[in-house]
């Protein structure tokens, strides 16, 4: 066999097109969304790398549903027909869709399935204002072959300015002390604050606005520590910032600040138990998601002088009740989601968002677009499971990364039988891609972002090819990821190059882990899989089934790798359900086992 190797391009790739009306009628739904595949060869030399097309005469018609700013407009209008229509309510939406050929909402829309079938098929592209698309129904929209785009970098310096102003306005009494004169009263006694310089600041999520919050704490004489499982050390290190582990962040610090996307992986993070683990006094500021917040863990934690003061501009239900414990607390400084709102914040995401619209419509590639149309069956069906065999393996990789490492260097080779010409890797680069940031991002990847993403966040993906001897019948023997200069959860995980390595094939359709490290395994990548290093002995098997079937967690697949006879070897468990932490407990306490990891699918 031969190597060859290919470097990372950072070029933002694009999905051949126009499709017609034949290929839109084949479109599949069956793919996970937020992913495009390539368009067949013979396509793709027959016409330029466009993403939309509109075969139209006259112009054509964005439908505005909420306000932008007037310099966004402006471009808009130089383009097209623009309707600003506000305040639809869902069933007014669904009837002027059908006469437009772009939609721009803020938060406040939702973009539902109804939307986009009620649109006929004219919809091409969804543009949202600002950075979130929880109000979009993406799969929908890839469904039905509308590219969805948003303005993730315009209000990055005014979110990160309404945390410091959240976090001093808090630290003083601000709010409290402007109502208490209103009311009347002079209590200059009741309101003494605390002072900012020479406390500890844990910025939780380091990405473009936790970063400008630190700087800008830095500033104020605070130390500052960070926590986010892909911030690169060297970049917090320039700035001055230390990167820790999440407990250590929540133990060490008087005040938190949090940056995270909501993701499941965040969701209620901060809860009962990770609120007793914090200093007594402890000051939180929240201006990411709300969802991110237990809030009524919150509230018992205020209660009980855990938490000294909070100041929010985020919650989980928007607006929140009017009799809500959390809202109304004497201790809690509040805002109704300012954190985008200034006049150069708002005037920045109009034009970001409109030129992303104008160039979607023109046929040009968005580098914030989230999501892709889909692609003719006939590629579904040769690349579906190697495709999905990609994404878990980026998984299953970042998840053995520990804690605060930070993820840069990351190595993809495909064993094949084909010749380069003949595979194009660019959608199981950005599968990859997508398995590594995605669990803890709230950014979408797909072929269109997934090289500008991996750039953003400094990570390096090289691709290196092992060409085989054979017939090149199916598209891949298996696929290899690993990453280089970093910790493992897991030290089996590690290879002898010292590199966290995992590896998979596509077994009768079925994508399935082979190698763990240097351990050789064989389980189907569904469900969830815990890898247990253990003393090779009779029992074991039995011991850990029980443990589970106990906590009625059904196991789907287990796979025993040995080094010696009666030495040590890796078993891998395929279960359908997460088990308890207690359960996950016991079998940390059997005396055989050396190490575990739960790692989730």
């Amino acid at each position: 066999m031969a190597a060859s190797s290919s470097s990372f391009s950072s070029t933002i790739l694009s999905s051949p097109s126009p499709l017609n009306k034949s290929h839109l009628s084949s479109l599949s739904s069956k793919l996970p969304h937020n992913i495009c595949l390539p368009v067949p060869r013979q396509h793709r030399r027959r016409v330029p790398p466009v993403f939309v097309v509109l075969s139209m005469n006259s112009k054509p018609t964005i439908l505005v549903s909420e306000k932008l700013g007037d310099a966004g407009l402006d471009l808009l209008k130089t383009f097209a027909n623009v309707d600003c229509s506000y305040n639809l309510s869902p069933e007014e939406l669904c009837t002027k869709i059908s006469l437009c050929d772009a939609l721009i909402v803020r938060s406040g829309t939702k973009v539902s399935r109804e939307v986009f079938e009620s649109s006929g098929g004219r919809l091409k592209v969804v543009g949202r204002a600002g950075v979130g698309i929880d109000n979009v129904d993406l799969a929908a929209a890839t469904e039905h072959g509308c590219l969805v785009v948003n303005a993730p970098t315009a209000n990055t310096v005014a979110a990160a300015e309404h945390g410091i102003a959240l976090l001093t306005a808090m630290a003083r009494n601000v709010a409290q002390a402007d109502a208490s004169i209103k009311a009347g009263k002079w209590q200059r006694n009741k309101y003494v604050g605390v002072s900012l310089v020479g406390k500890t600041l844990a910025v939780m999520g380091f990405g473009k606005v936790g970063t400008e919050v630190a700087r800008r704490a830095k500033g104020l004489g605070m130390h500052i520590i960070a926590h986010d499982p892909y911030a690169p050390a060297d970049r917090a290190h320039a700035i001055g910032v230390d990167l820790v582990s999440f407990d250590e962040a929540i133990a060490t610090a008087d005040f938190i600040t949090l940056h995270m996307p909501l993701t499941p992986a965040t969701s209620k993070i901060l809860n009962d138990e990770n609120f007793a683990k914090m200093k007594k006094g402890v000051r939180i500021v929240n201006v990411a998601r709300g969802g991110v917040i237990d809030e009524d863990a919150l509230v018992r934690a205020l209660d009980a002088g855990i938490v000294a003061q909070a100041a929010l501009d985020v919650f989980t239900v928007e607006p929140p009740p009017k009799d809500s414990k959390l809202v109304n607390h004497e201790n809690v400084t509040v805002t109704p989601h300012l954190g985008a709102s200034t006049t150069e914040a708002q005037e920045g995401v109009a034009i970001e968002i409109a030129e992303a619209v104008v160039g979607a419509l023109r046929g040009e590639l968005a580098a914030t677009a989230v999501n892709a149309p889909m692609v003719p069956s006939e590629v579904l069906t040769e690349l579906k499971p190697y495709i999905i065999l990609a994404e878990k393996l980026g998984r299953l990789a970042v998840q053995l990364v520990a804690g605060g490492s930070g993820v840069k260097t990351v190595k993809v080779t495909y064993t094949s039988a084909r010749a380069p010409d003949d595979l194009d890797t660019r959608l199981l680069r950005a599968m990859v891609t997508k398995g590594l940031i995605e669990p803890i991002s709230s950014v979408f990847v797909n072929l269109v972002n997934a090289d500008f993403t991996a750039k953003q966040r400094g990570i390096r993906i090289s691709e290196e090819r092992v060409i085989l001897d054979g017939s090149p019948q199916k598209p891949l023997e298996a696929i290899r990821v690993q990453i280089a200069n970093v910790e493992s959860r897991f030290a089996s995980a590690i290879s002898e190059l010292g590199e966290i390595k995992v590896e998979g094939r596509v077994k009768d359709g079925i994508p399935r882990l082979t190698k763990v490290g240097d351990f050789g395994v064989d389980v189907s990548l569904e469900g969830n899989i815990i890898l247990c290093r253990q003393v090779d002995q009779p029992g074991m098997i039995g011991t850990v089934g029980s443990i589970l079937g106990d906590e009625n967690v059904n196991v789907s697949f287990m796979s025993v790798s040995r080094t010696v006879r009666r030495k040590q070897a890796i078993m891998t468990l395929g279960v359908d359900e997460k088990p308890s932490k207690e359960a996950l407990k016991k079998i940390g306490d059997i005396p055989a086992v050396e190490e575990f990891v739960f790692l989730a699918l």
